[in-house]
């Protein structure tokens, strides 16, 4: 359900001011430390974050993609990495609350929304990124004296909270090769032959466990099955439809964040005997950057949209949303840091973290080259269904 303008507001007030308080003041020290911050999440939780547009029966918010863009772009402002979990464990919510049957909604989403509980989407194989339909890992079907199940093997790669997760979505194949041999499962963490790899050290959302996930037999019941057999591929898509906006969000409020530092910097650096703020080449850049940012949010803004009203062309418009305002976001972040001179590269000013952590947006939920792919398909597509209506 939408909000109006002023309901809208109110809720983006308070988004802020729990990003302002909760996360802000802490996001050098988790980056620094490595640190997870639970408790964190479960205040979040308690502002109703953790279900976003999840429905109210089972604890959710019940909003919009166009209103959860808002509230994503304040909590990246806070401290990204952080604010791109809270997306990640949304679309997991999302997911079990669309194709979940009653008791999986049940079971899940009350703990999940309030945050008590989280969840990890493992899709991504070590051989298998960008050609998601290429997963190996496998379900195998099962009857013994436990009754009807699935056994999995294999290795996710990159998941983000694993190790930490309540429960896990697993894409697994149950059939043949290709996207319609695709099912995804349900998880718990604890399962018999579920463990994980270590903490990924990485350049960035150093405040974000990313380990693999080890599935060496796991055993599940066939009531573990999330939708129905062979439509695990059809989910992982329309899930990372709402992911790459999402994400587009992060980078846009991380950027932002990076750039109102860059504009209050530019005032108080003198250079040459004046501000930086009165050179017109200083100038000329931040301008660049705010409508780049600007169009960006405008993209996100009717991506969001367009998957709220299901309009046919919702796959691509979210492609070029993600596309377009992660790669001005990580540009703006970097040339935030360049107005900040050699203070940008120092730790305590925040700016190079936050060019750390928006890098990555341009490669998860699809790459950025993948989503030019996509959208050149789609164009393709609609032009040769245009001439052969006109042909006819």
């Amino acid at each position: 359900m939408g909000t109006t303008t002023e309901e809208r507001v109110a809720i983006v007030d308070a988004v802020r001011d729990f990003a302002d308080s909760e996360l802000a003041p802490h996001a050098l020290e988790w980056d620094a430390a490595k640190h997870f911050p639970r408790e964190t999440l479960q205040r979040a939780g308690a502002l109703g974050l953790g279900g976003i547009y999840v429905r109210e029966d089972v604890g959710g918010s019940g909003l919009s993609r166009s209103d959860a863009v808002a509230i994503i772009e304040e909590l990246a402002k806070g401290d990204p990495s952080i604010a791109a979990y809270i997306t990640i464990h949304n679309m997991v919510a999302w997911m079990i609350d669309t194709y979940g049957d009653e008791s999986q909604r049940q079971q899940w989403l009350p703990t999940l929304t309030a945050m008590t509980d989280l969840g990890s989407y493992c899709l991504t194989e070590p051989g298998a990124g960008s050609d998601a339909a290429a997963i190996t890992t496998s379900a195998v079907r099962v009857s013994d004296a436990e009754g009807e199940g699935y056994v999995l093997t294999g290795v996710k790669q990159f998941i983000s909270g694993a190790g930490e997760a309540a429960v896990y979505i697993v894409m697994a194949r149950t059939g043949e090769l290709g996207a319609r041999g695709i099912t995804a499962f349900l998880v718990p963490d604890g399962t018999r032959g579920l463990s994980f790899g270590a903490n990924e050290k990485k350049m960035g959302w150093n405040a974000q466990p990313t380990r693999q996930v080890i599935l060496d037999q796991v055993r599940v019941p066939a009531s573990a099955v999330l939708g129905s057999v062979g439509q695990g591929f059809l989910i992982a898509m329309s899930a990372l439809n709402g992911g790459r906006i999402s994400i587009a969000a992060c980078s846009l409020g991380g950027a932002q964040w990076a750039l109102d530092r860059a504009i209050r910097y530019v005032h108080e650096r003198f250079t040459f005997g004046e501000p930086l703020a009165d050179k017109q080449a200083v100038v000329f850049a931040l301008a660049d950057m705010a409508t780049e940012l600007q169009a960006g949010r405008a993209l996100v803004r009717d991506a969001a949209i367009a998957l709220d009203e299901r309009e046919p062309d919702a796959v691509m418009q979210c492609a070029m949303a993600k596309r377009f305002a992660t790669d001005a976001g990580f540009r703006v972040a970097n040339e935030s840091l360049q107005l900040h001179g050699g203070y940008g590269y120092l730790q305590e000013y925040g700016i190079e973290k936050v060019v750390r952590d928006l890098r990555v947006h341009q490669i998860l939920e699809g790459t950025n080259e993948i989503m030019r792919v996509i959208i050149g398909r789609e164009l393709l597509h609609t032009r040769t269904l245009r001439s052969e209506t006109m042909a006819s």
